[in-house]
């Protein structure tokens, strides 16, 4: 499993306005210089984000993004799995339906429960780092 950058810079541009939280809305420029995206992806990743409803945009002059929640009420796996969907070695986790479309052998695979192993792992680690979390890293 490799992530994209869709989630490693959707996690750069989230970890970037949690270090600027209660500062108003930043700019995208200002995040796309400091995190080294293009504008224009970032603006696409925004979109995302905030149909998923973790920023809010600001028009005019003064505008930009800002987070909706405190940093400490969004993990890395919140991010992750909304800018790539969810977290699967693979395709037969993809559903909980042990007789799904992506295997036949679903319900009696002797190697399934090592992929649900790993996929849980996967998540319980991204679920348990916040962005405030990343911000106290950055301070250290």
């Amino acid at each position: 499993m490799k992530l994209s950058t869709k989630g490693r810079y959707g996690v750069a541009a989230m970890y970037d306005l949690a270090l600027h939280y209660g500062e108003g809305p930043i700019s995208l420029k200002s995040v796309a210089i400091r995190q080294e995206i293009s504008e224009h992806y970032l603006e696409q990743l925004m979109g995302t984000l905030r149909k998923s409803g973790y920023v809010k945009s600001v028009r005019g002059a003064q505008g930009g993004y800002a987070l909706t929640k405190e940093p400490s009420q969004i993990s890395v796996g919140d991010i992750i799995k909304v800018m790539e969907g969810p977290i699967a070695p693979v395709d037969c986790l993809l559903t909980d339906d042990t007789a799904n479309a992506y295997c036949q052998r679903a319900g009696d695979c002797v190697t399934r429960g090592v992929w649900v192993k790993v996929r849980d792992s996967i998540n319980g680690v991204l679920d348990s780092i916040s962005l405030a979390d990343l911000c106290e890293e950055e301070k250290k």
